[in-house]
């Protein structure tokens, strides 16, 4: 497949690639940018894989995760010399996997695709609109061998082998934050369709209240608001609506991690673990799985059962 590392190239696998039907719009605003974003789901070809395009600027930016450029409170896609950027793909490209979407154009008229309600279940209602197709190729499972680990600190991120017997991708997660309203949590799951529309895709992201000057002076957040975003002050959640579910902020660190490892280039079987993890180390994770030939291997197992169209 032309989006993946080139040992899987010669892929072969029972498990069909999938595009939409039809194509699906939505606009909104940017989270850092705080600029009017319109975004496009367009279907595409067998072995397409996920592409961003820059309509603005002519410019594709390949959804892998040798193409990050920047990992400051966002997942940001560019060009090694620099210039075209598109940021915030993280919830997008979680609601891809969750939807089992292998071949897509995303269309953004702007550096910054749409934050909507700061989850992914936006995303995935846009998706589910358009529908999905089985395509007449086989999908590529990168399966992992042998433990990889990076660590910062007391911060961690792994992907370790599955365990016997098992498919697809078990992951846990562990934050600890001080403030009061979110404290320590920890979720684990199976990586599956259900799963991720049940578990994670309503989960919204979320800041202290106390770092949101700082952000904006820096030119992050400034799109952000109570509408895209839960605000967390001390023991106070500042949402009037409160929070969706009592750990979601565990869920959303969660869904951040679905769609940074997305940037592998097709679905992993494995094990994924982390603990306070943010987008800097989910890359940094992948740098190093790719780059050690003997920690991952192509299979024609399954990590996700794709629900029929």
């Amino acid at each position: 497949m032309d989006g993946l590392p080139q040992k899987l190239v010669s892929a072969t696998t029972t498990w069909c690639q999938r595009t939409l039907k039809a194509p699906i719009s939505c606009v909104g605003v940017g989270l850092h940018t705080g600029r009017r974003a319109s975004l496009t789901f367009r279907p595409a070809a067998v072995d397409h894989g996920i592409v961003f395009r820059r309509t603005d600027l002519g410019v594709d930016l390949r959804a892998r995760f040798d193409s990050v450029v920047d990992t400051t409170l966002s997942t940001v896609l560019g060009l090694p010399q620099g210039g075209a950027r598109i940021g915030t793909v993280e919830h997008v490209m979680a609601a891809l996997v969750g939807c089992g979407i292998d071949n897509l154009v995303v269309e953004v008229d702007g550096p910054e695709v749409p934050i909507l309600d700061g989850s992914a279940a936006p995303y995935v209602f846009l998706l589910d609109c358009a529908g999905s197709i089985e395509q007449d190729a086989p999908r590529s499972v990168i399966e992992i061998r042998r433990p990889v680990r990076i660590t910062d600190g007391d911060a961690f991120v792994e992907l370790r082998p599955a365990n016997p017997g098992m498919t697809g991708l078990d992951m846990a997660l562990s934050i600890d934050f001080a403030a009061a309203a979110i404290g320590r949590q920890a979720l684990s799951l199976r990586l599956t369709p259900d799963s991720f529309r049940n578990e994670l895709a309503r989960a919204r992201t979320f800041t202290l209240a106390e770092e949101i000057e700082q952000m904006r002076a820096a030119g992050l957040a400034r799109g952000g608001s109570l509408d895209n975003a839960v605000v967390v002050d001390k023991a106070r959640v500042l949402n009037p609506a409160g929070l969706r579910m009592p750990d979601e902020f565990a869920r959303h660190k969660l869904l951040d991690a679905v769609g940074d490892l997305a940037l592998a280039g097709a679905p992993l079987h494995g094990r994924f673990m982390a603990h306070r993890s943010g987008h800097g180390l989910n890359n940094r994770l992948l740098r190093a799985l790719f780059a050690d030939d003997s920690a991952w291997r192509e299979t024609s197992m399954a990590p996700l059962a794709v629900a029929a169209a």
